[in-house]
């Protein structure tokens, strides 16, 4: 479903915009991914609205060859790009999950603040993005997400989120759609 209404609680929550993701390949170039959070949370941020910074440190415990784990990654991976501009305002959590809910505060983060409503972007589309979106529809907000601010490294995952898995759990729209909603 696209896009029709922000409420007037919304929060902006960018999905592992960090160094160590970044560098990775995606289907869609990340400084362009990159480009498009950084361009929402500075609209969020002037309205007044929350900007919620998400990195993942590590991966949860259990056994998964494919994940990545602590002792391996660089000094520098969990680091939030510094064009994302952090201020004092937002809120950072920090996951050892695909989901930004799991095992973290922020729902209750959001519902202090009153938040109905979450736009969602960054990477990784089927993993970290849809993780959350799916998560935040379960816990009752209105979901949005930024279709052009997002990317996977795998191009059909990414295309199956975003043509199959969110219009059924989410309005989407790129970010222009978004900005324009804001005003």
């Amino acid at each position: 479903m696209a896009v029709t209404t922000l409420d007037p609680r919304t929060a902006l929550v960018l999905i592992d915009l960090q160094k160590g993701i970044l560098g990775l390949p995606t289907a869609h170039p990340a400084d362009e991914i990159l480009a498009r959070g950084a361009c929402l949370a500075t609209a969020f941020r002037t309205h007044g609205l929350p900007v919620i910074l998400v990195r993942v440190v590590g991966a949860a415990p259990g056994r998964s060859e494919a994940s990545l784990r602590s002792g391996e990654l660089p000094a520098d991976w969990a680091e939030l790009a510094p064009e994302l501009d952090c201020q004092n305002g937002d809120i950072v959590v920090t996951k050892h999950t695909w989901g930004a809910f799991h095992a973290t505060d922020l729902d209750l983060q959001l519902r202090r603040r009153g938040v109905t409503q979450i736009v969602l972007a960054g990477i990784a589309t089927g993993a970290g993005v849809e993780s959350t979106a799916r998560a935040a529809h379960e816990h009752g907000y209105h979901v949005t997400v930024a279709t052009d601010a997002v990317t996977d490294p795998d191009p059909e995952i990414h295309r199956v989120a975003v043509e199959k898995i969110f219009p059924r759990l989410a309005e989407t729209g790129t970010t222009d759609d978004i900005l324009k909603l804001l005003g």
